[in-house]
């Protein structure tokens, strides 16, 4: 075992010494350094901490004191709320297009709200279904801001990452912040545009040599065209709206997004936690903050180690990526015909000798804040000594349950 590995195997373990597993923990060293290293990135524009990346009230108002970090990007309507009537922030982007008609409601009677959050839109039936919920003339102002879909289209029918808002020409977008405009009730004062084949997809995949070099050829010709096409489109909505921000960008495209003179701010949070996601990254990597650990339970042979637990599988395309990773020791893998599961984990490899009943196992999840789902509380670590903080579920909240 490498002696940096070791040590925070050591760490963690006194750290956790009192507690029983499974424990999740946040490293608040790496933590911090992460939220450093991507103010550094960002170019001198702030980064909205996105809380779907987070998942724990303490550790947003943390990074949002850091300097170069302002306000939040939620997922749901309701956590919005939460969010805001909690203290954690006063400026708030709702990431997706949301149906909840109560959070609606509530968000139309209460002008502090209505000035505090910004709803996602691509659509005008987006602004119907709010007027259903809260007529014009009976509530606050809604903000709200227009999604610009960020995929590339090089021909044809061929789409190239993630389907989300169906406005992807700057003619379109000035289409829709005309109806926008032109609707009482409604302010439009944002645009976003998340490039998720560049920010979310890895150009250097383990063991897929192939793959990553045909990422990295994509990736140099879709970013190009989407800096054109969304200074086009930004350009094109500033004729019709008085822009507050600009939002672009994620962790894995972060410097590249910030270099974008129509981007006013970017979006990052998975990079707090460094989850393994972007271990498959070449531009960066951030320092793993967030581990989960499980007890040895069983010795089935002499080179097998079982845990209790450990299929904390991450959301996405179902393949071995999504895993989680046996982190501490070093030296452990999955059987092939077992990998992560719900009640107990199968470990392989030359560590799998030396561990007892037991002891413990750290892991890394996929991704980041999926990490929170599965507990009611992470401890955060300082050094040799470890503080419990509620995560969302353990506060009671389960956005997207």
């Amino acid at each position: 075992m490498t002696a940096p590995r070791l040590k925070l195997r050591e760490r963690l373990d006194r750290a956790t010494a009192h507690l029983e597993t499974p424990i999740a923990v946040v490293d608040l060293a790496a933590f911090d350094a992460n939220a450093t290293a991507l103010a550094a990135r960002s170019r001198g524009k702030p980064i909205r901490a996105a809380s779907k990346s987070v998942r724990v009230r303490a550790l947003l108002e943390r990074v949002l004191a850091q300097p170069g970090w302002r306000g939040v990007m939620a997922y749901t309507l309701p956590e919005a709320i939460w969010l805001v009537r909690e203290g954690v922030t006063d400026d708030v982007l709702v990431a997706y297009p949301t149906a909840d008609r109560s959070a609606l409601a509530e968000l139309g009677k209460d002008d502090q709200l209505a000035s505090a959050i910004s709803l996602m839109v691509d659509h005008p039936a987006h602004l119907d279904l709010i007027d259903q919920v809260a007529p014009s003339s009976r509530r606050a102002e809604i903000r709200v801001c227009l999604e610009l879909d960020a995929s590339w289209r090089p021909i044809g029918q061929l789409h190239v990452g993630v389907r989300r808002s169906p406005v992807h020409s700057a003619g379109q977008a000035a289409a829709l912040a005309r109806r926008i405009t032109s609707r009482p009730g409604f302010r439009l004062i944002g645009m976003m545009s998340y490039e998720a084949h560049i920010a979310g997809l890895g150009d250097a995949p383990t063991g897929r040599a192939a793959r990553g070099r045909a990422i990295r050829v994509m990736q140099r010709i879709a970013l190009p065209e989407l800096l054109r096409r969304r200074q086009a489109a930004v350009a094109a909505v500033r004729e019709h709206a008085d822009l507050e921000f600009v939002n672009g960008g994620g962790t894995g495209s972060l410097a590249e997004t910030a270099a974008d003179p129509s981007v006013t701010e970017i979006a990052a949070g998975s990079g707090l936690y460094g989850p393994t996601l972007f271990d498959q990254y070449t531009n960066w990597r951030p320092t793993p903050a967030a581990l989960f650990a499980l007890s040895v339970v069983r010795r089935p042979g002499p080179r097998i180690a079982t845990v209790l637990g450990g299929g904390w599988i991450a959301s996405g395309p179902p393949e071995p990526s999504r895993q989680p990773t046996p982190y501490l020791p070093e030296g452990l893998s999955f059987r092939g015909d077992e990998w992560a599961g719900e009640v107990q984990t199968p470990l392989v490899g030359a560590a799998a000798s030396g561990l007892r009943l037991g002891d413990r196992v750290w892991f890394r999840h996929a991704k980041a804040g999926e990490l929170c789902e599965h507990v009611n509380e992470v401890q955060l670590i300082d050094g040799d000594t470890a503080a419990p903080t509620p995560t969302y579920r353990g506060e009671g909240h389960a956005f997207l349950g």
